[in-house]
């Protein structure tokens, strides 16, 4: 089971790491911090759903837990763009695949230069900027789990409460005896049934939401994407930017 606090240091931790650690994760901190002006625009939009965390919900609904585990084992493949919050207000976008099972790739829009690729149980986290690719296994991001080749809200994995709220559905959990580490909540739609949120509360007690939008499961990427094992996938990568 993932970590769900991560071990790798957040861009938004500006002034605790030289720049050359830098990495921007769906998953921590996003970089940029964005004033209220952009922060308002965007809750505007509607592209923010509502806050659904371990903090505002109730008991465990098995039902509701069983339903988002089989739809998480259903899904193959989904596109979307994402919209990264940080507790502090400051906001990243890009573009997510999830290509079940095993990989995923979070594109960070310019001029976040972060590119996170996760495939064959590692995550590379790219720098285009610094041209610095580094590699983590994959169980130590808080989304490992939407990588098993079969997910179970159960045994590794404890689910602490769910709840709902205008059409969605949360569920919140962390890894079996391991509470303090942090705890992840998926937000699914619930008509249809569809990933649209996660958040992460690290040990700290920050919290940073991810929210996808414009999703996209019917379209089936390139492998190529996920391949960064192959020696021309960075070349290829620092072409497209």
């Amino acid at each position: 089971m993932s970590r769900f606090s991560g071990s790798a240091r957040s861009c938004g931790d500006e002034g605790k790491a030289p720049v050359k650690t830098r990495r921007c994760l769906p998953i921590a901190t996003p970089p940029r911090h964005v004033g209220g002006m952009r922060r308002r625009l965007l809750l505007a939009s509607g592209l923010l759903l509502p806050t659904l965390t371990a903090r505002a919900q109730g008991a465990v609904d098995r039902a509701a837990v069983q339903r988002a585990e089989g739809y998480l084992n259903a899904l193959t493949t989904l596109r979307a763009r994402f919209l990264q919050v940080a507790q502090n207000g400051a906001t990243a976008q890009g573009t997510a695949w999830i290509f079940r099972p095993g990989r995923m790739r979070f594109d960070y829009d310019p001029p976040e230069p972060t590119l996170l690729v996760a495939s064959g149980g590692q995550v590379m986290f790219y720098d285009r900027e610094l041209r610095q690719p580094s590699i983590a296994p994959a169980n130590s991001t808080p989304l490992g789990i939407l990588l098993r080749p079969e997910i179970r809200l159960s045994g590794d994995v404890t689910v602490t409460s769910t709840g709902r709220q205008g059409g969605f559905l949360a569920v919140t959990m962390h890894r079996t005896g391991q509470r303090a580490e942090g705890q992840l909540t998926l937000v699914f739609q619930e008509n249809p049934m569809q990933l649209r949120q996660w958040s992460v509360l690290d040990a700290q007690g920050r919290e940073t939401r991810v929210t996808l939008y414009e999703p996209d499961t019917t379209t089936r990427p390139d492998p190529r994407l996920f391949d960064f094992n192959d020696p021309r996938f960075l070349e290829q990568e620092n072409a497209r930017r």
